[in-house]
């Protein structure tokens, strides 16, 4: 087993630089979009082989560190009875406005409720030599999604309710951060060896809002994992102002989008946190020479400093070139 993601979770020395991308699992891959051609969203995500396929083909084409979980953050919810579809962003049909929708949000049973996603980490965990990472969404991006109806260019909504109504805002973030521990539990009894928690948009809020809104129901998801004995890793989108609370919450790992420098990140976080990141996803998109020079910049800024996993400061977007990612982590291994 290549263990360097784990070894570098743990701020641990490593041979090489352990290296993964986020949305690595499709998107860019031609072989992945074939198979879209033949299956929708929740097909996939319902049938093993197929999600497990998925997760696998990062692996074999570009020899990256880790294979990451092919699902959703919000697929949870459909378990548990939510009416959700992605097209391709998350639409509900029936968005929550009150305390009288906290009724249809029941607890998560995973081995009932999405055994599938259980089966296809189980297959995972047999066939390859490089980790699994399990992931979740965060209770604040959930249940932006859940008020908003989808997505969201303002979350206006979702924080007016955060302010008007924090009774029932805490009652929300609370069942879900329930259901966000019962998944990433049952994904690592499953065979994941790292989790992910995704809070992909706790940027919108201020360090205060996050702090009094927000910080208890995400601290409950990593007490709730603390004796697993995984590394637990934590990201945001623009979330520069709320480093340091991401790993209060009890992160193992920050990940770091490209507004901010690892080396700043660092020093803001202290030597107990590793950190992940933190290639802006567009500079792989400019020629490979330009794509060489923005890593060497990363690399440079964490310092060759132990407690570094580089990935990109957010996902691979559709149109990269899967060669260029390859070259990628061939540059970051050294080889």
């Amino acid at each position: 087993m290549n263990t360097s993601l784990l070894d570098a979770c743990w701020g641990k020395p490593v041979e090489r630089l352990p290296v993964w991308f986020m949305r690595q699992a499709g998107r860019c891959l031609p072989e992945y979009r074939a198979l879209r051609e033949k299956h929708g969203m929740f097909d996939i995500f319902r049938a093993p082989e197929l999600a497990a396929e998925v997760t696998m083909q990062p692996v074999r084409r570009l020899g990256v560190d880790a294979a990451i979980l092919f699902s959703d953050i919000v697929v949870p919810l459909a378990a548990v009875g939510i009416e959700i579809d992605l097209q391709p962003g998350p639409v509900l049909a029936r968005p929550f406005r009150s305390a009288a929708d906290l009724a249809r949000l029941r607890p998560l049973e995973p081995e009932a409720d999405m055994p599938y996603v259980l089966d296809t980490v189980r297959l995972l965990a047999g066939e390859l030599d490089v980790p699994v990472i399990g992931f979740a969404g965060a209770p604040f991006t959930l249940a932006s999604y859940l008020v908003e109806g989808g997505s969201s260019k303002t979350l206006g909504r979702t924080k007016a309710v955060m302010h008007a109504d924090p009774a029932f805002w805490a009652e929300l973030l609370d069942r879900l951060a329930g259901i966000v521990v019962a998944s990433l539990r049952a994904q690592v009894a499953a065979g994941a060896r790292a989790v992910q928690v995704f809070d992909s948009w706790a940027g919108f809020l201020s360090p205060a809002d996050y702090r009094r809104s927000v910080l208890p129901a995400t601290r409950k998801i990593f007490a709730g994992l603390a004796d697993l004995g995984v590394p637990r890793i934590h990201f945001g989108v623009g979330t520069g102002e709320l480093l340091e609370l991401l790993a209060e919450a009890g992160a193992d790992v920050v990940g770091v989008d490209w507004r901010v420098p690892l080396d700043r990140a660092r020093a803001r976080l202290g030597d107990h946190v590793a950190v992940q990141g933190n290639l802006d996803p567009a500079v792989c998109l400019a020629p490979w020479e330009v794509v060489a020079r923005e890593a060497t910049g990363v690399l440079e800024a964490n310092g060759g400093r132990p407690g570094h996993i580089f990935n990109l400061g957010w996902g691979v977007l559709p149109e990269t070139d899967p060669d260029i990612l390859r070259r990628l982590v061939d540059f970051v291994h050294g080889d």
